[in-house]
Order: C-alpha cells, then sequence, then structure tokens
C-alpha cells in the first residue's frame, strides 16, 4: 500500500543553520503519528515542507504518492484540499464569527452558501462538544478551551484525509487538554483521516499517538510505537520523556 506521507533524505538549512538534516520518515494512511522534541529542534519546519509553506533545500516528500516539492501553485491548491491543520494557539480571526471561521476556507472557495455553511459549521460544533449557540459568537467571547474545540471544528471541516496538530494542547489546563486529547482521537478515528502532530507534551502524545518519532538536531533519532517509548532504550527520549535535565541532550529544551 503506498504511504499517506513519505519523506525522503528531507534537508532543509537557514544560512548555516541545519534544521532538517536528511530526514526519512512514512506514515501510513490511518495512522497517527506525533513527533516530539525540543524547542527549535526543527517539529514546526517539518510540518511546513510537508505543507508546502517552505520548500526543503532538497530530498522528496511525497503525498499518495505524488512528489509535492516543487509543485505550481494551482497543484499545491489540489493537494492541500486534502489537509486540515489545528495551528498553536488556535489562530482564529477576531472579526469573523465562530462559524464563518470554522468554514472560512469552504466560504473563500466558494464551496458552500452562507446558509449552507452555517448548518455545517453547527454540526461540527457538535463533534466537538458544543451547541448551536456558540455559533454566532466571536472568538474573544469564548474561553481558551472553547476557542481550542473551535479550531478543532475548523480543522475537521471539510472532512480532511489528512490533519495537522500543532501543539493542540498549548496553554491549557491538564483537564482540558485531556479534553482535547480525547476530541482529537475521537475526529480523527470517525474521519478516518491520516494525522501527524508536534508537541511537548508527552500526556497528549500518549493519548493520541500510534507512533511516535523524536527530532533531535535535524534528525529522527528514534521512530516506533507510543507504547515502547518507556522502555525504548534510547537515552535521548529517555532523557525527553522523563523530563530529566541531565543527560546527552543539553540544549534545546526549555
Amino acid at each position: 500500500m503506498t504511504p499517506k506521507i513519505e519523506l525522503s533524505n528531507v534537508y532543509k538549512a537557514f544560512g548555516t543553520k541545519k534544521v532538517l538534516d536528511g530526514v526519512n520518515l512514512t506514515i501510513e494512511k490511518g495512522e497517527s503519528l506525533v513527533v516530539i522534541g525540543g524547542s527549535g529542534t526543527g517539529k514546526s519546519v517539518l510540518i511546513k515542507c510537508i505543507l508546502g509553506i517552505l520548500e526543503p533545500d532538497s530530498g522528496s516528500i511525497r503525498i499518495d504518492g505524488q512528489e509535492v516539492t516543487g509543485l505550481s501553485t494551482r497543484e499545491r491548491q489540489q493537494v492541500m484540499r486534502k489537509f486540515g491543520m489545528l495551528f498553536q494557539g488556535g489562530a482564529l480571526f477576531d472579526s469573523f464569527t465562530v462559524w464563518e471561521n470554522i468554514t472560512f476556507a469552504l466560504l473563500q472557495n466558494k464551496q458552500l452558501t452562507k446558509p449552507q455553511a452555517r448548518e455545517l459549521a453547527i454540526g461540527k460544533l457538535k463533534s466537538v462538544g458544543l451547541t448551536a449557540d456558540v455559533a454566532n459568537l466571536s472568538p474573544a467571547e469564548l474561553s481558551g478551551g472553547m476557542q481550542k474545540r473551535v479550531a478543532l471544528a475548523r480543522a475537521i471541516a471539510a472532512n480532511p484525509e489528512i490533519i495537522f496538530f500543532d501543539e493542540p494542547t498549548t496553554g491549557l489546563d491538564p483537564i482540558m487538554a485531556d479534553v482535547i486529547n480525547d476530541l482529537i482521537v475521537k475526529c480523527s478515528e470517525e474521519l478516518g483521516a491520516t494525522t501527524l502532530s508536534i508537541t511537548h507534551d508527552m500526556a497528549s502524545a500518549r493519548k493520541i499517538a500510534d507512533n511516535v518519532a523524536m527530532l533531535y538536531q535535524g534528525k529522527l533519532i528514534w521512530h516506533g510505537p507510543v507504547d515502547t517509548i518507556d522502555h525504548s532504550g534510547n537515552e535521548y527520549l529517555d532523557q525527553f520523556v522523563h523530563g530529566r535535565a541531565t543527560g546527552p541532550i543539553t540544549a534545546g529544551i526549555r
């Protein structure tokens, strides 16, 4: 079976700093992969390269077997229809109502009328545990946890095949973080989506991952099932998972 996402020898540098240093990664259809690692290890750059926001310096990135590096704008737009994205911090538009935020891309692409979009948004709000009366509110009227739910509703609005989660529990208390993790699992399973998440939060990783990969100094230094991370035998992973100040990782955790 063709992998949903496949990276081969992907390199990306900014000046003399190598951020991605020969990354090889395969994500199968329906898999939930969580990439962990300290700040500045290249996790966000990895996602941006897959999305085409950044162009890798070299290497191959394939989606459903299609090479996506060097695509034209029109070709890239076609590929992007497969994706949903939950941004760090939610990234909701203050000047739009909740339902307009959820269906923003669908309205921009003229795929739905406004009444259709509002109806769809209410259905997606229900999927993330929010009621219809939230639809007409502005993001400023919502708590942090509600904003994250709305952002998740936006990520799944077009029933994407692939969903990226960028630090999905950042800024949330432990209880709300667990609620969001449960919703991520529920929504991803209902869609049958392939998911790639990046996080520092090991509780989140344990809850949502099938497999975990650790990025350190631009390289994937460990990749395996989530239920093996506590006895991996990898000293870098062991230090990160247990949050130890001492160990082979001397920078990048803060």
